[in-house]
């Protein structure tokens, strides 16, 4: 079934541990994701969260200048949200964690009818690394932000391994492999198509 467009917003978490101007393979792919879901006209803004104080906790706001409130509007203000990470000792980065941790703070927020504050709101989940561990970390990302309220588009992730111990980047290659770009582009294609099912019909409040 091909649902009417209606107006969709998508927020690009960005975890690499390289603050800005740094190049990143996470960023490249980051961006690669705000430009798939413009040509399904569903506008996209890329944070890289490293650039900005999220402090540790798992509150909504942690106070004392901590910038986690404004990410976190633009999070509540879209219909899909994109986590990308690197891979570090085979697991997400350190900031991809740290973002987890913070929206484990919507467990106890809901929307103005009653429902959890990211019900009817869909994820994706990118990853890059020149070592194997992408399958795990979707699967860890995936069960957090399952767990979150959010929804996981159909096949709704794609990552890129390198070869084991080679230094080969992400944002070195010539170009994207077509594996890595398919499954990106597949991915955006079902969460947008989900996201507009669910602003028609979204989940029922959870019974009391």
């Amino acid at each position: 079934m091909a649902y009417e467009k209606s107006t969709q917003k998508a927020v690009v978490l960005t975890c690499t541990l390289s603050p800005s101007p740094a190049e990143s393979s996470t960023a490249l792919m980051g961006q690669q994701f705000v430009q798939e879901l413009a040509s399904h006209d569903v506008p996209a803004t890329e944070i890289r969260v490293v650039d900005h104080d999220v402090r540790p906790g798992v509150m909504a706001d942690m106070g004392d200048g901590d910038e986690w409130p404004a990410i976190r509007s633009q999070v509540i203000d879209a219909s899909i949200l994109v986590l990308c990470t690197p891979t570090w000792a085979g697991h997400p980065s350190s900031v991809a964690q740290r973002v987890i941790e913070r929206l484990d703070a919507e467990l106890g927020k809901t929307q103005d009818d009653g429902r959890p504050s990211l019900f009817d709101k869909v994820a994706l989940v990118g990853v890059v690394g020149n070592e194997d561990g992408a399958h795990a970390i979707v699967a860890d990302v995936y069960q957090a932000l399952n767990d979150f309220g959010m929804t996981i588009a159909a096949q709704g992730c794609t990552y890129w391994n390198g070869e084991a111990m080679h230094k080969t980047d992400y944002k070195d290659l010539s170009e994207t492999p077509p594996a890595t770009l398919s499954a990106l582009k597949g991915a955006v294609a079902n969460a947008v198509h989900l996201a507009r099912a669910l602003s028609i019909s979204g989940y029922p409040a959870p019974p009391k």
